[in-house]
């Protein structure tokens, strides 16, 4: 039963985002928000609403350690994994300012969660208001730069991509969207603290690999779509992005409603976290690109983690 409602969660997660994102979309598009502020805000949050709904859930419940490996796991998938088996089917290029600034920023996240973690034994309170603070002013200069690349390319509100829906259909849409989202994540957090209890697992490793995996399926479609498309620098842009949604929003909003202890398997996971992160970008710095080869060297990397994972 607790793996039926595992499922059943994952699936309420995903399409509460899907229908989230469709219905936030559309009410930005009858205000003529263009669709790069869409793309770099919406979107890229949307594909990040299961994690905060695990994360939130977890802390809520006073399961700490599902929260934080749950946003940490969440980060390395998206960035190995998905980033990987993108560069895997095609060449995916990085947009310069995604090199310069969005990718040495996600870096910047990560070793600031390491520091607040490693100097007190928790995320505090107080750590989750500066990690909000930290997220609102990266928002700012999204934001700031998509309306720099609107003025210098010309302003249009039409975006095929964007369903145009009826208000009613919107509001239903965010609600319901919402609605999911929260009690998918409730499910996913119980079903999965049975089952590690179960299997004598910790949350720990279920949070950094069953529901890191689950949660992460949003950033792994929108990102394959992309690359479908060939538009392949927003493959790896929405990666970047919703890993530096995980933390500093995600985390801070978790923390912000109760403290979140880092143990030394915290510690661990996020500092390979850096060293994959780092990893990435030497990959990406010659040519501004990930070519097939660095693909299957981030999933081998990855797959050799996994395996630490369940032997420590």
């Amino acid at each position: 039963m607790m793996y039926l409602l595992l499922v059943v969660g994952f699936v309420l997660l995903i399409k509460g985002a899907d229908f989230f994102v469709d219905g936030s979309s559309a009410v930005a598009k009858k205000l003529r928000i263009p669709p790069l502020i869409i793309g770099m805000t919406i979107v890229a949050m949307g594909t990040s609403l299961p994690e905060t709904s695990v994360s939130v859930s977890a802390s809520l419940a006073g399961k700490n350690d599902l929260s934080i490996s749950n946003a940490v796991g969440s980060n390395i998938f998206n960035l190995m994994i998905v980033a990987g088996f993108c560069a895997i089917l095609c060449p995916l290029p990085i947009g310069k300012d995604t090199l310069k600034k969005d990718f040495p920023f996600s870096i910047l996240a990560a070793g600031v969660l390491l520091v607040m973690g490693a100097v007190s034994g928790e995320i505090t309170r107080i750590d989750g208001i500066l990690l909000l603070l930290l997220f609102a002013f990266f928002l700012y200069m999204m934001i700031r730069s998509a309306l720099k690349a609107r003025n210098s390319s010309g302003f249009s509100s039409d975006d095929e991509e964007i369903k145009n829906l009826p208000g009613w259909q919107c509001l239903l849409y965010i609600i319901g969207g919402i609605a999911a989202i929260a009690f998918g994540g409730k499910m996913v957090v119980e079903s999965a603290s049975d089952i590690a209890r179960n299997f004598g697992m910790t949350d720990n490793l279920i949070g950094m690999t069953i529901v890191a995996l689950g949660t992460s399926l949003p950033e792994l479609v929108t990102s394959i779509v992309a690359a479908r498309k060939n538009e392949m620098d927003m493959a790896l842009g929405n990666v970047i992005g919703s890993n530096i949604f995980n933390i500093l929003f995600v985390l801070g909003i978790a923390a912000a409603i109760s403290p979140i202890g880092f143990t030394s398997a915290n510690m661990i996971d996020t500092a390979v976290l850096i060293a994959s992160s780092l990893l990435v970008l030497i990959f990406c710095l010659p040519k501004r690109k990930l070519v097939r080869w660095n693909g299957a060297s981030m999933v081998a990397v990855y797959a050799g983690f996994t395996v630490y994972l369940f032997l420590r």
